[in-house]
């Protein structure tokens, strides 16, 4: 019987192993990828937002030259820490059910080569973050194959003529790598300007390729149908040629719309959690839900927008969660 079990091993997962150990506890991590898979999939030459220090988890120090950490270094970051504090992980190991069964929980997983293992534990933490759910436009086409909700790196679309979904932080820097290698790019967002927390040493450089006419912005407008080398838009923008219902040529399309929790998986535990912008049943004190014994960490615990928990604030839960299990076993519960 295992005392803690946590499902994720992302920098929030792994932020509430190291705090688990640091009151007694030796939790067993299961991971479906490896160790913060999400970090891996970012764009290549993608830069935080966020300083070192408000990324640092288990008491070790990231250091780094920059004054924003890149992904590689946060890819070695992460590593470092799992193995200088020895957590128990078993990589490439997905939880396919988590049961309620007494005071404990059965945890049934699956490993890479199909073999199904079950596991007893005492209290579970969910940390399984949101990376493999993006927020869907809903429109004909979405599924083609020259569409994507994901952005690794630009090589690939070198002189194609790309459309980019959004005006986040994701899509601006998808529009501008796409720009310096050579594609033709039109961003195309619902808002009357893109996000006002786009990165400051960015939002200037992007500007300037739209003012310049390297990179078309499409505002105030939506993308309503994905065709093989098109797509339509409509606009509500008032005047000039890019108002009412036109096409654009494609040959790509990102569609970056952000990404949001599994809200299913966490209802298959019997915790509540509607779809929607309501976060699933938990306390915040305690991060428990209303499944005695089953914890939440990191952006699973937040509504529709994802963004309201970044690493900086979701690597904290990890210390609510330890003091209220060790409170727990104090009191001999």
């Amino acid at each position: 019987m295992e005392e803690v079990v946590i499902i994720g091993a992302g920098p929030c997962g792994l932020s509430a192993a190291a705090e688990l150990q640091d009151v007694g506890f030796d939790p067993l991590v299961f991971e479906k990828e490896n160790i913060v898979h999400s970090i891996s999939c970012y764009p290549i030459n993608m830069q935080f937002f966020s300083t070192p220090e408000l990324l640092e988890i288990a008491g070790i120090p990231f250091n780094t030259p920059h004054e924003k950490p890149t992904r590689l270094e946060a890819l070695h970051y992460y590593r470092t820490v799992a193995e200088r504090r020895n957590f128990r992980i078993r990589r490439y190991e997905k939880v396919t059910e988590v049961v309620k069964e007494g005071d404990a929980f059965r945890v049934v997983s699956v490993n890479k080569v199909g073999v199904r293992s079950e596991t007893m534990a005492r209290a579970v933490v969910v940390a399984t973050g949101y990376f493999d759910h993006p927020n869907r436009i809903g429109i004909p086409g979405e599924d083609l194959p020259h569409v994507s909700h994901f952005f690794r790196e630009a090589h690939p679309y070198a002189g194609t003529r790309v459309v980019v979904i959004g005006g986040s932080n994701s899509a601006v820097d998808a529009a501008l790598e796409l720009e310096r290698v050579g594609a033709e790019v039109t961003v195309v967002y619902r808002g009357p300007s893109v996000s006002a927390n786009i990165k400051p040493w960015v939002r200037p450089v992007f500007d300037s390729k739209v003012a310049k006419g390297k990179i078309e912005l499409l505002l105030e407008s939506r993308v309503t149908r994905i065709g093989p080398a098109e797509v339509e838009i409509e606009s509500n923008a008032a005047g000039g040629s890019g108002s009412g219902r036109f096409v654009r040529p494609a040959d790509f399309v990102l569609a970056m719309t952000g990404f949001r929790p599994d809200r299913a998986f966490l209802r298959s535990m019997g915790v509540d959690a509607p779809d929607g912008t309501t976060p699933p049943a938990h306390n915040e004190e305690t991060m428990e839900t209303n499944v005695p014994g089953l914890f939440l960490a990191g952006v699973v615990s937040t509504g529709r927008d994802a963004n309201e928990i970044f690493i900086e604030t979701g690597r904290l839960h990890g210390r609510k969660i330890a003091l209220a299990l060790a409170e727990r076993r104090k009191n001999g519960k």
